[in-house]
This record gives structure tokens, C-alpha cells and sequence, in this order.
């Protein structure tokens, strides 16, 4: 690609391994600048932080921007914007720190597309899980993510109704919703969607839900739709159902064995229906209903992002 779009990305306190294998994969596909920034709740430790931080400076990168406070519906857009600005003209590419993307075709062949049209390429998030579902510690045996998580499925989408698109690469004329899932009046018209690797489901992640579910229904971190409660009781309950681990057997959540190394054979197919055939959920009053914090798992491991 002639000129490389640039990498934004706003980065909560994920493990240090993480970002520098994140890091390391987007520069293998040739993104050479990465504007970062970083967002702490006061959840966040104080060595995590450091850590973090430092590991940054050793992969050459020095963040853009640092804040703290509460984890409120729209600070990650607003903080995101404002790295988008400070990127410049151009292309940019969105992933949160644990998202990897595959293109099915070269990079620059997809902006090429886009360039002239909706001035985006769209994506489709595929949930990436241990093989018996436990949210598992990669970083101790050196295994890396491909191997710790080796299967792949559509768990936020079938399960939580999240919205499993994403935008990836936006140009900079073209505004981004919330969570890089929509871009109002320029919809991607590439397909396949290029592969999302969601690394999500790893040690720690059901505090982090469990804490966003609190603090959503008392009001603390602030939010303008009840998809964010709705989506971490989902996982919340279905984490209680199934000892703390996700149900990989599940048929409605389609986890296959796969890798960051390629696309898989029926992507094109299940994954262009998916990005056409997804809505919305519609939303009732059922979805406010009480849900006890008290019967969540308690799985070993601290929280990685809040």
C-alpha cells in the first residue's frame, strides 16, 4: 500500500502482553503509526498502569493521549475522535486492543474500494475462546493468543444480540458511531467483512462485565442505550449457567477451530449473511428487569480492563 492508513485506538488496562502483540500484528500487516490512547477507571491498579505505559515506550510508541474517571458510554468515543484528529487526513484504521483483523484480500486492494465509494470497509467480529470455554490466562505458559484461544465463534452476536460488526478502516472525512460498529451514511459495502479476532473472553473479563452491568443500572458510568446492561446480563447469566465458562458446545455460537494465520474456508459465505441479515434488538421493559450480582461466578484472575 502506497501510504499506510494510521492505527487509532483507545486502550484501557489490558496486560502489557497484549498490546505488544497486538501491536506487533497490525505491523505486520504494515500499519507503521499507531495513535493511542489510554482510558483508567479507578478500578485500574496503579502497576498495571505503570506497566502498561512502559511497555508502550519499548514498542516505540508514545501515547497521544492519558485519562482517567469512570468508563461512561461515550468516553471511548469522544477520546477516540479526538485521536482521530490528531491522525490527520487519511485513512485510519479502528481496533480495540483486542481485536485482530485478517483482511481476505490485500489492505490497499479494500481502500482502493472504498475510496471512492463509502469511504469505508466493514468487518465482522468472531469470538475467539479457550477450547473448553474457561476465560483462561494466556500469558503464562507462552502459548501465544492463537493457541490459548483456538476457536472461533459468534458468541456476543448469538448470544448477547451485540451489534458483530465493525467498521475497520474509515477514512478521515467519514464519522464513526460508538464503538466502530456504524458510520452513519457510509455503509461498507466490501464482502466478506474482514475477519475480527475478538480476544476478548480471557481471565478477568467477568469482573470487568459484572462491573459494567453495576454500574450501569446505578447510573455511575453513564449510558444513552440499554444495550450496554442488556449485553452484560446476557453473558453475566450465561456465565453463571455454565460454571464460569462459556458453553462451546452450544451449535447456535458455530466455534470451529481457527487461526490469525488465515480465513477460513466458509467465511465469504457465513459471514457476508451475517453482516446482511443482522438488526438491531428491539428493547422492552423486560430488560430492566432485576438481576441478582450475587449469583455471578467469581473466576481466579483480576480484571484486565477497568
Amino acid at each position: 500500500m502506497s501510504v499506510p492508513p494510521v492505527l487509532v485506538a483507545v486502550i484501557g488496562p489490558v496486560e502489557p502482553a497484549l498490546l505488544t502483540a497486538w501491536v506487533d500484528h497490525y505491523r505486520s500487516l504494515g500499519i507503521e503509526r499507531f495513535v493511542l490512547g489510554f482510558h483508567f477507571t479507578d478500578y485500574a491498579p496503579a502497576d498495571r498502569r505503570l506497566a502498561l505505559q512502559a511497555a508502550c515506550r519499548e514498542l516505540g510508541i508514545t501515547p497521544a493521549a492519558i485519562s482517567t474517571g469512570p468508563w461512561h458510554e461515550h468516553t471511548n468515543t469522544r477520546l477516540r475522535d479526538l485521536l482521530r484528529v490528531k491522525a490527520g487526513d487519511g485513512w485510519h484504521l479502528l481496533a480495540d486492543s483486542d481485536e485482530f483483523q485478517v483482511c481476505p484480500v490485500p489492505m490497499d486492494e479494500l481502500i482502493a474500494q472504498a475510496e471512492h465509494g463509502p469511504g469505508t470497509v466493514g468487518g465482522l467480529m468472531l469470538d475467539r475462546v479457550a477450547d473448553d470455554g474457561t476465560l483462561t490466562d494466556w500469558t503464562s505458559g507462552g502459548a501465544g493468543l492463537d493457541a490459548a484461544y483456538p476457536l472461533g465463534g459468534f458468541f456476543t452476536h448469538r448470544l448477547m444480540r451485540g451489534d458483530p460488526r465493525k467498521v475497520v478502516l474509515a477514512h478521515s472525512r467519514v464519522p464513526v458511531d460508538s464503538g466502530n460498529h456504524r458510520a452513519e451514511g457510509h455503509r461498507p459495502g466490501n464482502r466478506p467483512p474482514v475477519v475480527v479476532h475478538h480476544f476478548k473472553w480471557r481471565s478477568g473479563v467477568a469482573e470487568d462485565v459484572e462491573r459494567r452491568a453495576l454500574h450501569s443500572a446505578d447510573g455511575t458510568w453513564q449510558t444513552t442505550s440499554p444495550a450496554w446492561l442488556s449485553e452484560a446480563r446476557q453473558c453475566m447469566g450465561h456465565l453463571v449457567r455454565h460454571g464460569g465458562r462459556i458453553n462451546v458446545d452450544d451449535p447456535r455460537f458455530g466455534f470451529r477451530p481457527v487461526s490469525l494465520r488465515a480465513v477460513p474456508a466458509w467465511w465469504a459465505a457465513e459471514a457476508t449473511q451475517l453482516v446482511s441479515a443482522w438488526r438491531p434488538p428491539v428493547y422492552g421493559s423486560a430488560w430492566n428487569e432485576s438481576w441478582s450480582m450475587t449469583s455471578s461466578p467469581s473466576p481466579a484472575g483480576g480484571s484486565n480492563r477497568a
